[in-house]
């Protein structure tokens, strides 16, 4: 009983931690125009941003795009996982391929996959496949380069120990390499998807596909900045809801992890 009362108060002090740090800012925000600090025509009071965001939430449209932005979100990053899973799976258990792949890993993951968007417009047009170019692109390097450190970094001994007891190899990718190299994937997965948010958005501002990020251009060539502020705080609103999800599938699916019980202790 006394470690189950000790634990909820330490559950409860960082939401509420966080809660006051928002209405902090929130206020911050409504006061720098209120005192002349910046001008209100760049940076709208926080209750006019909050009243526009009302509004958009109760418009059909704009769930039309915000559904745009997260179909090629989700498609993205499901393509770019399985893809990398597949392929780093491949490289990470072959010593010779990691070797041989390095050179070329380190030199396509740093291109920027903004510079890429001239090359899937030529390829694909104005269309949702341009974009999903550029997320894919980029997600792809988060979970791959993971992946390969997970299953990369099995135990010799263990590795050993199971051949030894005649695990086939499927039994050895199940019970060694998966254990293994699931929290390297957990975690390229949880930064894959921030990073697809980011380039779904960016691409949708470039590209001109329907989208927030169309939205947030349009607001922006329109001298809106209410609605173009309304429309970033939908994005930052995304980036968290995302975030939290995935930090909550991989407390869940690596409950048995040091880590993970480790942070439940403290």
């Amino acid at each position: 009983m006394h470690v189950l009362s000790v634990r909820r108060p330490r559950s409860l002090r960082k939401p509420l931690l966080g809660a006051v740090g928002l209405v902090g800012f929130l206020v911050v925000w409504q006061l720098v125009p209120t005192l002349g600090l910046v001008n209100s025509q760049y940076l709208p009071y926080v209750t006019d941003v909050l009243v526009r965001l009302s509004e958009e939430f109760g418009d059909l449209a704009f769930w039309r795009r915000l559904g745009f932005t997260m179909t090629s979100w989700a498609i993205g990053l499901s393509v770019a996982t399985f893809a990398a899973v597949v392929l780093g799976t491949v490289v990470g258990l072959v010593p010779f391929l990691r070797r041989a792949t390095h050179t070329m890993v380190e030199f396509l993951r740093p291109i920027p996959s903004v510079a890429l968007i001239p090359l899937a417009v030529l390829l694909f047009g104005i269309q949702m496949q341009a974009a999903l170019v550029i997320i894919i692109y980029a997600s792809f390097w988060q979970v791959f380069v993971q992946v390969i450190y997970g299953v990369a970094d099995v135990d010799a001994v263990a590795r050993d120990t199971a051949r030894s007891f005649g695990l086939t190899r499927r039994e050895r990718l199940a019970y060694l390499v998966l254990p293994t190299a699931l929290p390297y994937l957990m975690t390229g997965v949880r930064l894959a998807a921030a990073v697809a948010l980011i380039l779904a958005v960016t691409s949708e501002m470039v590209i001109g596909n329907p989208g927030l990020g169309r939205m947030i251009e349009l607001s922006r060539s329109a001298g809106d900045a209410v609605g173009l502020y309304a429309l970033v705080v939908v994005t930052g609103l995304l980036g968290l809801l995302v975030n939290l999800v995935f930090r909550f599938v991989e407390r869940r699916s690596l409950s048995w992890h040091q880590s993970v019980r480790g942070e439940e202790v403290r």
